[in-house]
């Protein structure tokens, strides 16, 4: 069963077809391709309203349901940002994305260090990171991460090294005695 509509479409699309469009549209005063580009989208809005009807748009997946990512507030690259957590990609990007999942890693990244100097040259260099990309004039999504304060964020490592360390040695069985080889008693 075809729908009316849908054929007065193709009707006109093949009357297009046949008869010379362009000097039609020089007499009428129109430029030439645009009576074209006209029909043709007629022809799709055709197209998609009979497919509504027949009910190949329902119960589709994700109708009706907010677009996942988005947030509270609009941020114009959050299919880039989408697309770098996603994939897991790591050194691509503007570099406020950058920061911002750096940022999110950071206390891990710190935790898995071993000295106080090296914690203290890693923060300096995010700093540092900080600080030029919110200097750039190139454009792109605004650098939102802020700078970490190095003293607060050195004394949180060492309390969190300290409280693993305790909490290595609560649950760490207790040493078996040795027992000793030798002769055996009969």
């Amino acid at each position: 069963m075809t729908d009316p509509r849908e054929e007065a479409a193709r009707y006109r699309a093949r009357q297009q077809a046949r008869h010379d469009g362009d000097e039609a549209d020089a007499e009428d005063g129109v430029a030439p391709g645009i009576a074209a580009a006209v029909d043709r989208a007629a022809f799709i809005e055709t197209a998609i309203q009979v497919a509504i009807r027949r009910g190949e748009f329902d119960d589709l997946p994700g109708a009706g349901k907010p677009l996942e990512g988005l947030g509270t507030h609009h941020d114009p690259d959050w299919w880039i940002r989408r697309k770098i957590e996603t994939e897991n990609l790591t050194g691509l990007g503007p570099p406020a994305l950058l920061l911002r999942s750096e940022d999110r890693e950071l206390e891990g990244e710190l935790d898995r260090l071993g000295r106080e100097a090296d914690v203290r040259s890693v923060l300096e260099d995010f700093n540092r990171r900080v600080k030029e990309a919110r200097r750039q004039l190139q454009g792109g999504p605004p650098v939102v991460t802020e700078p970490r304060d190095v003293e607060a964020e050195v004394e949180a490592w060492a309390t969190r090294r300290a409280e693993r360390s305790a909490a290595a040695a609560a649950t760490a069985p207790a040493s078996p005695k040795r027992r000793r080889f030798g002769l055996r008693r009969r």
